[in-house]
C-alpha cells in the first residue's frame, strides 16, 4: 500500500511519525541531519515508544555540519535508542531521509525529502512516500533490501558517545564564524573525526599486510600503488608502528626529500629522533632518520656499518634495479626493506620483484584506486569522430601517416566544439591532449593558439627544465596556458595533479597506453572534484581496445567486455562515469563480436603490443606482465593460443618471433621444455601448496611435511596437514592418469617416510643457470598471481574462493580427491565421497547467444535464489535424492558452480563458484525441481552478466 505524505491541511509528516512511534515495536531512522527544533517535537512520542516496550536505532550524519550537538545530547539520553553517526567526507556525502517502523506482521517505510527539523516535519514543501508491506507481499524483498542497506551504513558509522559530542561541539565552536554551508561549497569546513591525518584504505591495508609479513619473518616487501594514493604517508604510518631506531629513506630526485621528511613529521612524533637531509646541498648524514638521494648515498655508504639502518625505504623503487641502487642496497642489511612504486616496470632488464623477495603485500592499480577513493573520479565521454577522418586502414599505416590524416582543420574545430560543450571542473581549463606524433602535437598546439586557446607541445625530447616550466604554468591559476599536447607519456616529467581535462586525440592502439594516459589526470588535488576525459573515436578497427581498458580487469572474456559496454561500465566504483555515444558503442560491440580473443592473430598482436612497450625487447619473464597495469594475461598465450595450443610461454614466443637463436636453443632441449610445460599447465594457481613446495625445492633437494608447512605459513594464514600431504602426493603424480604419466617427466618423488625428493632430471635442469631462470620465474609468477587473487586466507577443504573460476577437474585438486583426478568429470553433478560434498555445475546458456538457454529449469530466481533440476534418473526417495533435498540431516554440503556459455570463441569456459546452497523447497520426481538459497548473495554485477534479460540492448 502506497501513499504520499505532504505537509498540508490534511496532515503533516510529524503527524505520521508521532502515530508510528507510539504504535510500533521497533523503529529505524536514517536522516542526514537532526536539529533540536525537530527532535523536540518527537521527544514525547519517543518516550511513549519506550513505555510501550519499543526500541530503535537512529542514524544521522555530519554532512554540512547541520546536525546540532544539543540534539545528539538529547538522543544519547534515551536508553532505548541506539544512535550512530555517519561522518561525511569530501568524497562521500550523507543524504538519506528514511523512517522505518516494524510491527507484528508488517513494515511501514517512509522515504522522501524530510530530515528532522521543525520546518521539514510541519511546514516545508516536502514529498515523502509511505509504503506499508505485510509478510508475503510482493514488496517483502524491498524491506529486505532496505534493511540490508541500513545495516551496511550502520556498521560503517561511529557510536554516539560523549567523546564524539565533545569533538563535534568544539569543532563547530571553533569554526562558527567561518562556517560555510552553501551547497556550492559544502565541505570547506566539514567536520572530520580524530587527527588531521588518518590512514586511508590503502594505507591501512598496507600497514596490516606489512606487519603480517614481518610476523612471518619476511625482511623485504614492495608496495605497488597508483600515483597520488599516499605511498609516502603509508611508509610513515608503517614506521610509526614499527618504531625503528634508525631509518634511511632513499629517493632518486632531491626535490622529493623535503616533502618526504615533512610528511613523516606530520605522522610521527620525532622529538626523540634527529632528522636530516643528505643531498648535493645538505650533508646531515648523522641523523637518526636520514632522507637521502641515491647519488649522495652512493658516495658515502661505505662509511656506515651494514646494519646501521633498521629500516630502509626506497621511493620510486622501479629505479632500484639500476647499478647505483644495487651497489648501495647490497651493502646494507636492514631489518626491513620497503620499496614503493606506482609503476614497477623497468626497461633495463632488472627484476624489481626478485629484489624485494617477490613479496608484494599490496598492489593498488587503477580500478582498486578508484574503489578505495585514492584518485579523483573521471567522467569519460566516447565521442564519434565526425570530422570525416578515415582510419579504416590505419593498421597498415605508419604513425606519421596516421598523424597526417589527423592533422586537419575541420578536426581541430570539432575537438574544440566538444571541448567547450562538455566543459571541465574548476575555473581554468588545464588540459592534456595525447597525440600520434610530435608533428601532430605541434600542429594541434599551433591551431589551438590560432583559435585563441593558449597551448604548447611537449615531448620526451624536450629538456626537463622546459617541461617543468610549462607544467607549472598549466597548474597556475593566473597563467594563460590551457593545453599541453604531448606524445610519449612514459617520461616522469609530465605529472600535473591539477589536470582537469584529458583528450585522446589518436586512435587507441594499446589498452595499456590508454590506461597510462588516463592515469595522468587522476591525481587528487585540493578542490579538484573530477577529471573530464574526451575520447574522439574514429572508424578504427581496434577501437574495441578502449572497452578492454575501461573494463579495468586484468582477466576477462569477450562476453564480459560486451556486457560492460552495454551497461556503460556501470560496475566501476564511485562517482566515475563512462558514456559512449550510440555510434561508438555500436562500433565497439560489432568489433568485439568479430574479434576472436583466443585466435593466434589476436594473441600475437597483444604480445607484440606489450613487447613494444618493453622498448622492443622480448619480455622473457612472466613476471614482466605483473608490472604493467592493463597488461595482457600471458597464460592465455599457452592455454588458448590458436588452433594448436602452445604448451608453454617460450613455445608461444617461438611462434611469434622469427629466427631468434637464443630462443631456438631453449626450445631444443626436450627435458627442459617438458618440465616447463608441466609447470605451465598449473597456471593460474587455484591453491598455493604445490607451488610453495616447489619453490622450497629450488634451494633444497628434499622437502619434509614439516618444512612444507613452515614455508606455507609464510604466505597463508593457516595450513592443514591433510592438504599438505595431498599436495605432496599430487606433485608425485599419484593422481595422474596413464596418459599424463606417459607425457610428463616427474619433477619429484615421494618416499615411504613422506619426504619429497627432487628427481635427477629436475636437478639437472636447475643446475643450468639459463633453465633455472625460467623455472624460477614461472614459480614466482604463479605464487604472486595467486596471492593477488586469493590473498592469504586458508579457504579450508575444499579450497574454494567465491566468484573465482574453476574447471571440473580443479575441484578434484581443491577437495583433496584421492583418486585419479581426470576421472572427476561428468554431466553436471560430482561428489567427493571422502568429504561428503556435492558440486553442481550448471551451463546457463547454449552457445554464445544469450537468448538461448540449455535448460529453462536451471536458472536464477534472484540474487539469493537458484532453481536447479536434478538428473532425470533421480528420485526424491533415493539416497542421492535425499542428499539434494535434505542435505543438512544427511551431513552433506552442496556447492554451486555456473557459467554463461560452455564455450566462447571455441575455448571451453570455466565455471564460477557461487558458494554453498541449501534447499528451500522441491517438487516433482525424475527429475526433481529444487529451489535453493545461496548462502552468499550473488553480487549484482555478476548477476547481470548471468541473466540475459537484464542486459541492455
Amino acid at each position: 500500500m502506497y501513499s504520499l505524505i505532504t505537509n498540508s491541511k490534511k496532515g503533516t509528516l510529524l503527524d505520521e511519525l508521532v502515530q508510528s512511534l507510539e504504535t510500533c515495536q521497533r523503529f529505524y531512522l536514517n536522516v542526514a541531519f537532526i536539529n533540536f527544533s525537530g527532535l523536540q517535537l518527537l521527544l514525547d512520542p519517543i518516550q511513549k515508544a519506550a513505555e510501550n516496550g519499543a526500541s530503535g536505532k537512529i542514524l544521522t550524519g555530519t554532512y554540512l555540519n547541520f546536525t546540532e550537538p544539543y540534539a545528539l545530547t538529547r538522543l544519547k539520553a534515551f536508553q532505548h535508542i541506539d544512535t550512530r553517526i555517519f561522518v561525511a567526507t569530501h568524497q562521500t556525502g550523507f543524504h538519506p531521509k528514511a523512517y522505518i517502523f516494524e510491527y507484528t506482521d508488517y513494515y511501514k517505510v517512509i522515504v522522501g525529502s524530510s530530515n528532522i527539523t521543525q520546518s521539514a516535519l510541519k511546514s516545508n514543501i516536502e514529498w515523502n512516500l509511505q509504503i506499508i508491506t505485510k509478510d508475503g507481499d510482493e514488496d517483502e524483498e524491498f524491506i529486505s533490501e532496505i534493511m540490508e542497506a541500513y545495516s551496511l551504513i550502520w556498521e560503517s558509522s561511529e557510536i554516539l558517545d560523549d567523546a564524539f559530542i565533545d569533538d563535534y561541539t568544539s569543532f563547530l565552536r571553533d569554526r562558527k564564524k567561518d562556517l560555510i554551508v552553501q551547497e556550492s561549497y559544502p565541505m570547506v569546513f566539514q567536520f572530520t573525526r580524530g587527527p588531521s591525518i588518518k590512514p586511508n584504505m590503502m594505507q591501512e591495508l598496507a600497514m596490516e599486510k606489512l606487519m603480517r609479513l614481518r610476523e612471518k619473518h619476511q625482511e623485504k616487501a614492495l608496495v605497488i600503488a597508483a600515483t597520488g594514493s599516499g605511498k609516502t604517508y603509508m611508509a610513515a604510518f608503517d614506521v610509526k608502528q614499527t618504531k625503528p631506531e634508525r631509518l634511511l629513506f632513499l629517493v632518486h630526485r632531491e626535490d622529493i626529500l623535503h616533502n618526504a621528511m615533512s610528511s613523516f613529521k606530520k605522522i610521527i612524533n620525532l622529538k626523540d629522533k634527529s632528522t636530516g637531509i643528505l643531498s648535493g646541498t645538505s650533508k646531515e648524514q648523522q641523523a637518526d632518520y636520514l632522507f637521502a638521494t641515491i647519488q649522495s648515498m652512493k658516495n658515502i655508504y661505505a662509511e656506515y656499518e651494514p646494519g646501521h639502518f633498521d629500516y630502509i625505504i626506497v621511493d620510486e623503487a622501479h629505479h632500484a634495479t639500476s647499478p647505483r641502487y644495487l651497489e648501495v642496497l647490497e651493502h646494507f642489511n636492514p631489518k626491513f626493506l620497503l620499496g614503493m612504486t606506482a609503476t614497477p616496470e623497468r626497461t633495463d632488464g632488472g627484476n624489481i620483484f626478485d629484489l624485494f623477495d617477490n613479496n608484494v603485500p599490496v598492489e593498488i592499480r587503477l580500478r582498486e584506486a578508484l574503489e578505495y577513493d585514492l584518485l579523483v573520479p573521471f567522467h569519460y565521454f566516447g565521442i564519434t569522430d565526425e570530422s570525416g577522418v578515415d582510419l579504416k586502414d590505419a593498421e597498415n599505416l605508419r604513425p606519421d601517416q596516421i598523424a597526417d590524416r589527423l592533422s586537419v582543420h575541420r578536426r581541430v574545430d570539432f575537438i574544440i566544439e566538444k571541448m567547450n560543450y562538455y566543459g571541465h571542473d574548476g575555473l581554468k581549463r588545464k588540459a592534456l591532449g595525447f597525440c600520434m606524433t610530435i608533428a601532430h602535437a605541434e600542429f594541434m598546439a599551433v591551431e589551438f593558439n590560432k583559435r585563441g586557446i593558449p597551448s604548447i607541445a611537449l615531448s620526451g625530447g624536450d629538456k626537463v627544465t622546459r617541461r617543468e616550466a610549462y607544467t607549472k604554468l598549466l597548474e597556475a591559476e593566473d597563467s594563460d596556458l590551457e593545453v599541453i599536447f604531448t606524445v610519449d607519456i612514459f617520461n616522469e616529467g609530465i605529472d600535473i595533479p591539477g589536470v582537469n581535462l584529458v583528450m585522446m586525440l589518436r586512435p587507441t592502439q594499446s589498452s595499456i597506453v590508454f590506461t597510462q594516459q588516463l592515469g595522468r589526470g587522476l591525481r587528487k588535488k585540493d578542490n579538484k572534484e573530477f577529471l573530464t576525459v574526451l575520447d574522439f573515436i574514429g572508424n578504427y578497427s581496434k577501437s574495441f581496445l578502449i572497452a578492454i581498458a575501461l573494463n579495468g580487469r586484468r582477466f576477462y572474456d569477450k562476453d564480459s567486455v560486451k556486457t560492460s559496454v552495454k551497461r556503460n561500465f556501470s560496475d566501476l566504483p564511485g562517482a566515475t562515469h563512462i558514456q559512449l555515444d550510440e555510434i561508438s558503442k555500436q562500433q565497439i560491440l560489432e568489433q568485439l563480436e568479430k574479434e576472436k580473443f583466443s585466435s593466434l592473430a589476436y594473441l600475437k598482436n597483444s604480445y607484440l603490443e606489450f613487447k613494444n612497450l618493453n622498448n622492443g625487447k622480448i619480455p622473457w619473464s612472466l613476471q614482466d606482465y605483473l608490472k604493467v597495469d592493463a597488461a595482457p594475461d600471458p597464460v592465455t598465450y599457452f592455454h588458448r593460443a590458436g588452433t594448436v595450443s602452445s604448451r608453454n610461454y617460450l613455445e608461444f614466443i617461438n611462434r611469434v618471433e622469427e629466427n631468434n637463436e637464443y630462443l631456438q636453443t631453449l626450445i631444443s632441449d626436450p627435458l627442459f621444455m617438458n618440465i616447463l610445460s608441466t609447470l605451465s599447465q598449473w597456471l593460474p594457481l587455484i591453491r598455493p601448496h604445490e607451488w610453495i613446495i616447489l619453490e622450497h625445492l629450488l634451494a633444497q633437494e628434499t622437502c619434509t611435511l614439516a618444512e612444507a608447512k613452515s614455508d606455507l605459513l609464510e604466505y597463508v594464514d593457516s595450513v592443514d596437514d591433510a592438504t599438505v600431504l595431498h599436495a605432496f602426493r599430487t606433485l608425485a603424480m599419484e593422481f595422474a592418469d596413464k596418459g599424463e604419466k606417459d607425457k610428463t617427466r616427474p619433477i619429484v618423488s615421494l618416499d615411504h617416510d613422506l619426504k619429497l625428493h627432487r628427481t635427477t632430471e629436475f636437478t639437472k635442469i636447475l643446475d643450468d643457470e639459463t633453465f633455472r631462470f625460467f623455472i624460477t620465474d614461472i614459480l614466482h609468477y604463479g605464487r604472486m598471481r595467486y596471492l593477488k587473487a586469493f590473498g592469504t586466507l586458508n579457504y579450508g577443504i575444499p579450497h574454494l574462493k567465491l566468484y573465482e573460476e574453476y574447471t571440473m577437474r580443479d575441484i578434484a585438486l581443491v577437495s583433496n580427491y584421492k583418486k585419479t583426478h581426470s576421472s572427476f568429470r561428468g554431466q553436471g553433478v560430482l561428489k567427493n565421497d571422502e568429504i561428503n560434498d556435492y558440486f553442481f555445475f550448471v551451463d546457463l546458456h547454449k552457445g554464445e547467444d544469450v537468448e538461448e538457454r540449455v535448460n529453462y529449469k536451471d536458472k536464477f530466481i534472484s540474487t539469493k535464489q537458484f532453481q536447479w533440476e536434478s538428473p532425470n534418473s533421480t528420485k526424491v526417495a533415493t539416497d542421492r535424492g535425499q542428499d539434494f533435498v535434505n542435505p543438512e540431516n544427511r551431513g552433506v554440503t552442496l556447492h554451486l558452480f555456473a557459467r554463461k556459455f560452455k564455450q566462447i570463441d571455441n575455448v571451453t569456459s570455466k565455471f564460477i563458484y557461487l558458494g554453498e546452497i541449501t534447499p528451500m523447497s522441491h517438487r516433482n520426481e525424475k527429475p526433481i525441481e529444487i529451489q535453493y538459497k545461496l548462502e552468499k548473495e550473488v553480487p549484482w554485477e555478476l548477476y547481470q552478466e548471468f541473466e540475459p534479460e537484464l542486459s541492455i540492448k
